[in-house]
């Protein structure tokens, strides 16, 4: 036991050290977290509290947590989801208007934060890639899982930079030298890399199933599958995203639709393919951010600072069960606002984790596939799966027939009223399709074509001569 705490406090400085020496990845001094890797990754219990200690940090990061910073929250006001309640908020106006600062503002400080922290999230997937390589010491059983969740998290990440960026650096090392000058490289090459991680992650994660301690916050393989739908989604490989999201779809005993829609954002609900746990968050309590800070507070609402934009609500139709269970609102900012977490703040109370894939999520992505595959008729049924649910007529019961730009219309519908204020699913999917301009320039006056992509940091741009800034900025 004695022997067992001390790896466990190196490995604890191991990660302190790594976070505090990617904070700016291209302004690392010396490459401190090498010191410990070879104790760090001496036996399987300290290879996995490496792994657990990225989890950890998923909670915490800028990137992925759920605050105010984060991807579901500023992507969700840089499309038409959300909102700030006090129109001179100083960090979400700029991103609602979609006139983001590069530098010497509060929005620019959320950018940089959201930019850095998925940075940091990448350098520690490295330094564990590089210590798993590097170590004789771990079973290969041990060496296959926690190899295989690293190089799912540096994709999952990568994913969300390049799609918010663009083009960005392609980091896949601890090399602090290297990393300080490094070059943005076209988005094509990023998804590549996406692409490449993904595979070896589903290789390596190919007998892993089930989740651990039956909590639903770890990588598994179907974790991997799932998420690899959506990439090739985007990637419009439809017949690979058919075939992989009807795969974890067919996991009929481990993921099922929930017809109870209070049940859905549960702490392991069926419905989630992977969730973040929000145990061991900076702020301490047992609640997840989203919930935090979506869920206008009752009694001092003025310290609320997001909701809805009101032509999102206003145009959901009124039968439809999210507007009930997933929307509230407030009368006395007379405001509505995201409800699909409960649990406004709690201590040792934990019923709610953060949704990042669920099943819903994977019969919308069969459904664009199978449309663009023109089996109209699968897509229908995949539609209405989610329709029926929210307590819609079936497309069957409306239409006879329906043309795939139809179809495409229902689908993108669905998508926006399912998956709203989570991951910025509704910004991405606007992007992808070519439609933000479109939806996007009737609603905000300033709108341009170049605000597709946020702005590289100026302050990363300062420290790296090599970094190029994008159009617009």
């Amino acid at each position: 036991m004695k022997n067992f705490n001390y790896e466990i406090w190196i490995i604890t400085l191991w990660l302190t050290c790594v976070l505090v020496s990617c904070e700016r990845f291209v302004e690392i001094d010396t490459p401190i977290h090498k010191l410990d890797k070879e104790t760090v990754f001496s036996n399987d219990e300290t290879a996995i509290s490496a792994i657990n200690g990225i989890y950890n940090e998923l909670v915490n990061s800028t990137f992925s947590g759920g605050w105010n910073s984060s991807v579901t929250v500023l992507a969700g006001m840089s499309a038409d989801i959300l909102q700030p309640i006090r129109t001179t908020h100083s960090i979400f106006g700029p991103f609602n208007e979609n006139e983001i600062s590069s530098s010497e503002s509060p929005d620019a400080s959320a950018n940089l934060n959201l930019w850095s922290s998925a940075y940091n999230i990448i350098y520690m997937a490295n330094s564990i890639l590089e210590g798993i390589e590097n170590s004789n010491r771990i079973t290969e059983e041990t060496k296959k899982t926690v190899e295989g969740q690293a190089h799912f998290i540096r994709a999952f990440t990568y994913f969300y930079l390049a799609n918010l960026y663009g083009d960005v650096p392609l980091i896949l090392t601890t090399d602090y030298r290297r990393n300080a000058i490094a070059k943005r490289i076209p988005i094509d090459l990023i998804l590549d890399q996406v692409k490449t991680d993904l595979d070896i992650s589903m290789n390596l994660l190919n007998e892993v199933e089930d989740y651990k301690n039956l909590e639903r916050t770890n990588v598994n393989r179907f974790v991997v599958i799932a998420f690899y739908a959506r990439v090739s989604l985007f990637l419009k490989e439809w017949s690979k995203a058919e075939e992989l999201s009807t795969k974890v779809i067919n996991q009929t005993g481990k993921y099922e639709i929930l017809d109870d829609l209070n049940t859905v954002f549960l702490a392991n609900s069926k419905e989630a393919i992977w969730q973040i746990s929000p145990i061991g968050s900076n702020g301490g309590g047992t609640q997840t951010m989203e919930g935090s800070i979506f869920i206008i507070h009752p009694t001092l609402p003025f310290i609320s600072s997001i909701k809805l934009k009101d032509d999102f609500v206003s145009n959901i139709n009124s039968n439809d069960k999210r507007l009930t269970y997933w929307i509230g609102y407030h009368n006395r900012v007379e405001s509505y606002y995201p409800h699909k977490y409960k649990d406004r703040n709690s201590i040792n109370n934990i019923t709610e984790y953060s949704m990042v894939l669920r099943l819903a999520e994977q019969y919308l992505i069969r459904a664009e596939a199978r449309t663009k595959l023109n089996n109209l008729s699968g897509a229908i049924k995949d539609i209405n799966v989610i329709r029926k649910r929210a307590g819609l007529l079936l497309i069957s019961d409306t239409k006879s027939e329906l043309s795939k730009s139809e179809l495409m219309d229902y689908i993108m519908y669905e998508r926006k009223y399912e998956l709203f204020s989570e991951w910025g699913h509704r910004w991405l999917d606007l992007k992808r399709t070519e439609r933000a301009s479109q939806v996007l320039k009737s609603i905000k006056p300033l709108w341009q074509d170049t605000d597709l992509f946020y702005p590289i940091p100026e302050e990363e741009r300062i420290k790296n001569p090599n970094l190029t800034q994008n159009d617009g900025y």
